[in-house]
């Protein structure tokens, strides 16, 4: 027991170091963050073509949309406690105007390993699209019950309505995640790329 409440700590210990490294960064030139704008919305084009081709009426459905986003993210999980990573882009359909965001998920609960995945937002309303750009945006824990309950499997659409007037859709490198865990997500602008 108590060697495993020493490996508990040393564990938590690392995830915090880490947390920590990832956030002092040094302000960016103008060339950095133009560059960084750049592969978002590269890897965002990237996401959404995989995403037509495994589902063909999320063309239309994003086209329909008041705005969609489009978040790739990157998580590890050791023991107790994981996290995740990510970087994206709202895009209002109206004004075209890119709105830069970050995002970060915490993941309790055992497991190891790592997983690459990227997220699609789809706002049906431009009021959710204002409030999840300008507010910030958090899961919580009742969150995943109501994702648990509204899941859409009808004609192949996996995509899950996590909040009103937002579908999510949540893919990874081999397809679709039908079980979307978002418990512990926050999305926030990126005051440095907007």
């Amino acid at each position: 027991m108590k060697k495993m409440k020493r490996l508990f700590t040393w564990t938590l210990l690392a995830i915090i170091c880490l947390g920590l490294c990832a956030c002092a960064t040094l302000p960016k030139s103008a060339a950095q963050i133009e560059s960084k704008r750049a592969e978002i919305l590269k890897i965002s084009n990237e996401i959404l073509e995989k995403a037509y081709q495994q589902y063909p009426e999320a063309r239309e459905e994003v086209r329909k949309a008041a705005g969609y986003g489009v978040f790739s993210n990157f998580g590890f999980k050791f023991m107790f406690m994981g996290s995740s990573r990510g970087a994206g882009v709202v895009v209002d359909n109206r004004t075209k105007r890119d709105t830069f965001m970050k995002m970060f998920e915490l993941s309790p609960g055992l497991g190891f390993g790592a997983q690459k995945f990227a997220c699609v937002f789809l706002f049906d309303t431009r009021s959710a699209m204002d409030d999840f750009v300008n507010s910030g945006w958090e899961f919580g824990g009742n969150t995943t019950a109501a994702l648990q309950s509204s899941t859409q499997g009808t004609g192949g659409r996996l995509g899950v309505d996590v909040a009103p007037g937002i579908t999510m859709y949540q893919l990874s490198d081999e397809g679709a995640i039908v079980g979307v865990s978002v418990t512990g997500a926050k999305y926030y602008k990126d005051d440095e790329l907007n």
